[in-house]
């Protein structure tokens, strides 16, 4: 049996993570299936570690694309496939193979204001109406995100099948004291400080957050710091213009994208990590965060109150004050910091790829027959 997988997002924040541990933990499950994995050409040696089942296949249809509604389609009859997975919500309606589509929220239609054009806005639900109506079945990655796909979306409960994201194992490392010490250096962190992760796109609500440290600094230390690390922040120049307006240029830093062991560090040498968002088909970093011993202040909406399972301090995204207090809290309180860390740390461990791609994989061979 041939099963297509289509990984042309494999560098991709978000969705590149879950496409790279579906194929590692499926190179480990199954050795029988053939896998076709369409990617980008640049991207054909990174099937290097996977088994000899699994074959790279040359893909360069853009994302988002005209062109990739006639070549997907085209590229799965030619290798002669009998499912394909589309870890995201395009499924061509010319795929004539079985087929599962992984729709990981909806936050498209619940925050159409935040894409770039109306056009954009026609485009993802589009296809996303497409996709959970030819699909044999729709993975998501929680119970949150199915609530959302059964109200925009007419189908069959039992069409939609829940598999959790999880963390990667390296975030559960013991900490390399050589390394914190590295990036102390590097980051010069002679101070404490509060930490966000994550793209900055205007639903993470960080000009919030950014007020919010704003307010809580008067009862911290008066060393703490903020550090945000995200990619693309020259796109959004409202971020820097908060900092400017609340005068807070010297104790908010922005990084960019960082390494995982960096990022790890990062996360373990933090007083507290804070994530506000506003909407959430999971949410990685807050569980990253609590595998590496930090004490996590998250929202109180979507999906997030369900992956951090009680072991995270709930706050109101939309209330500045309710994020201050929950900072204020997490840097302060030492007997909330100490049961933070042990209920977070536990709650990480709950999640595992294995399970999670055991599930998808029981899922390819329903579908397939």
């Amino acid at each position: 049996m041939r099963i297509a997988i289509d990984a042309r997002k494999l560098r991709d924040f978000g969705i590149g993570t879950y496409i790279r541990n579906i194929l590692i933990e499926l190179s480990r499950l199954d050795r029988e299936t053939e896998y076709v994995v369409l990617c980008r050409p640049d991207d054909v040696g990174s099937g290097d570690v996977l088994g000899r089942n699994f074959r790279m296949v040359p893909e360069t249809a853009p994302a988002y694309s005209v062109g990739e509604q006639f070549r997907i389609p085209l590229s799965l009859a030619r290798e002669r496939v009998r499912l394909v997975h589309e870890p995201h919500y395009v499924l061509p309606p010319l795929v004539q193979c079985r087929s599962v589509v992984t729709i990981h929220d909806c936050i498209h239609l619940m925050f159409p204001q935040y894409l770039p054009s109306r056009l954009a806005y026609v485009y993802a639900k589009g296809s996303m109406w497409t996709a959970s109506k030819k699909a044999n079945k729709i993975l998501t990655v929680s119970e949150a995100s199915k609530r959302d796909i059964l109200r925009f979306f007419d189908v069959p409960p039992e069409k939609v099948v829940v598999a959790y994201n999880a963390i990667d194992e390296r975030f559960l490392s013991p900490a390399n004291d050589e390394r914190s010490n590295l990036v102390k250096q590097r980051y010069q962190l002679d101070h404490p400080f509060v930490l966000y992760v994550g793209n900055i796109k205007p639903h993470k609500n960080i000009e919030r957050l950014i007020d919010a440290f704003g307010r809580a600094r008067s009862q911290c230390p008066d060393d703490l710091k903020l550090i945000i690390i995200g990619d693309e922040i020259s796109k959004y120049p409202a971020l820097r213009q908060s900092v400017h307006k609340h005068k807070l240029d010297k104790h908010v830093r922005f990084l960019g994208f960082q390494p995982m062991e960096t990022l790890a560090t990062f996360y373990r040498l933090a007083r507290a990590f804070v994530f506000p968002s506003l909407y959430e088909g999971f949410g990685l970093p807050p569980l990253e965060a609590m595998a590496c011993g930090a004490p996590v202040v998250t929202s109180n909406v979507s999906s997030l109150p369900e992956v951090a399972g009680g072991a995270a301090l709930l706050v109101d995204p939309y209330e500045t004050d309710s994020i201050a207090n929950g900072i204020v809290q997490a840097v302060n309180d030492e007997t909330l910091r100490a049961d933070l860390i042990a209920r977070g740390r536990n709650r990480a461990r709950s999640f595992s790829w294995t399970q999670s791609v055991r599930r998808i994989h029981q899922i390819y061979m329903e579908v397939a027959g």
